[in-house]
């Protein structure tokens, strides 16, 4: 019996069916149709009696390989690529919702996944009622008998707090309802929620999949039937990944285990630097001992991701300061990139957002989310001990 292979393994070796030519590489298929040899087998491929790509905005090789190599590391049955994270979130939640329908998630979402909740569904008659981080245990008396499903960040954006999915699932399982989990953050090399019971898994493969700020991408890996339900949907409302992102990220998810190795290695220094830096007001990250749910993480996560949050002091006056102040970091509202990245969420991204919504969320006037890239540790600590000090 053959044993399965690790993670860096499948991540290089799984690729699309070589062509005549033999190549090593896998080619791109940019391409938007693909042709029949007769009548016969055109009626049987739309039929879905033969299994063949149709048309790009259904299938396409190189998405296929994009998906099946993440499907691989989530260890789930089926995927479908997107366009980007949000089409991903949002075709994934307008398939499995009907109006009427309810949703329970957690409090600590992104800003964009938040308006989806809060500003169109209302208008299909869909409701969503949040949890805060550190009010997990309500998340029961949450429950209606409209309620579909579950649905959380782990580790959340921006405040990096963490859920913990066994209970998750425990709660899901007890009442017969799905859960569905965003794992951008952790990536599958990081974390795997389907082994803890999660139904499907979202990521924006923009972000670390990716992890040099080329281009947007979004999938959905999960149960078999779940994954078809949302094909049919995407098929129709043509929200596909474009093959040539597909390409890149096939390729990006080749390195994806050697870049995470060393921007969690980053995030962690830098966490351990902030500690015990005394205009830092409090730092969370993960790994560090500190965190509200460190044994959690330890317990579903490899290692503690590339995103360190904290908080200068200020208020948003120090916030500002503070980014005025960088020099080698990238101001972006990106994250996942080789270049560090910092975010000041007050003042950008989270700045529309009610300010009951930021402070449940754990989103306060000087905090800062700062991606960790795959520069040398010692020129980012240098970079952000002068703005800090200045």
């Amino acid at each position: 019996m053959s044993k399965k292979r690790q993670f860096e393994t499948e991540a290089i070796r799984t690729q699309s069916e070589t062509t005549q030519f033999s190549e090593h590489s896998v080619p791109l298929y940019l391409t938007s149709g693909f042709v029949f040899e007769d009548a016969e087998e055109m009626r049987a491929s739309f039929a879905e009696e033969k299994q063949r790509d149709l048309y790009s905005r259904y299938s396409n090789p190189n998405v296929n390989e994009f998906v099946e190599k993440v499907c691989k590391m989530e260890g789930a049955e089926d995927g479908f690529a997107f366009a980007s994270g949000m089409a991903a979130v949002f075709s994934t939640f307008a398939t499995l919702l009907n109006a009427g329908d309810h949703v329970v998630s957690c409090s600590s979402v992104f800003g964009a996944t938040h308006g989806l909740f809060t500003k169109y569904f209302p208008k299909w008659n869909i409701e969503c009622s949040y949890f805060n981080i550190d009010e997990v245990d309500n998340l029961e008396s949450l429950i209606q008998p409209n309620t579909k499903f579950v649905y959380a960040e782990t580790p959340t954006n921006p405040g990096v707090d963490i859920l913990d999915l066994e209970f998750l699932s425990a709660v899901c399982k007890k009442h017969n309802l799905l859960l569905v989990i965003d794992n951008c953050f952790a990536t599958p090399y990081l974390q795997n929620p389907i082994k803890f019971g999660a139904d499907l898994v979202i990521h924006s493969a923009t972000k670390l999949m990716d992890g040099q700020g080329r281009v947007l991408g979004g999938v959905t890996v999960g149960k078999r039937e779940l994954i078809r339900e949302i094909y049919l949907f995407s098929r129709l409302t043509g929200p596909a990944m474009s093959p040539f992102n597909a390409w890149v990220l096939s390729k990006s998810l080749e390195t994806l285990a050697i870049r995470a190795d060393r921007h969690c290695d980053n995030a962690l220094k830098l966490a351990e630097f902030l500690e015990k830096h005394p205009k830092v007001k409090w730092v969370k990250y993960p790994f560090l001992k500190s965190h509200p749910k460190h044994e959690v993480a330890k317990k579903q996560m490899r290692l503690g991701g590339n995103i360190v949050a904290f908080e200068v002091e200020g208020g948003l006056e120090g916030g500002r300061a503070f980014f005025d102040n960088i020099k080698l970091c990238s101001l972006s509202a990106n994250l996942g990139d080789s270049r560090t990245i910092v975010t000041h969420p007050a003042s950008t991204t989270h700045a529309k957002v009610e300010a009951q919504v930021k402070a449940a969320a754990g989103i306060t006037d000087g905090m800062v989310r700062c991606s960790l890239g795959l520069e040398h540790i010692d020129d980012i600590i240098v970079d952000i001990e002068q703005a800090l000090n200045n």
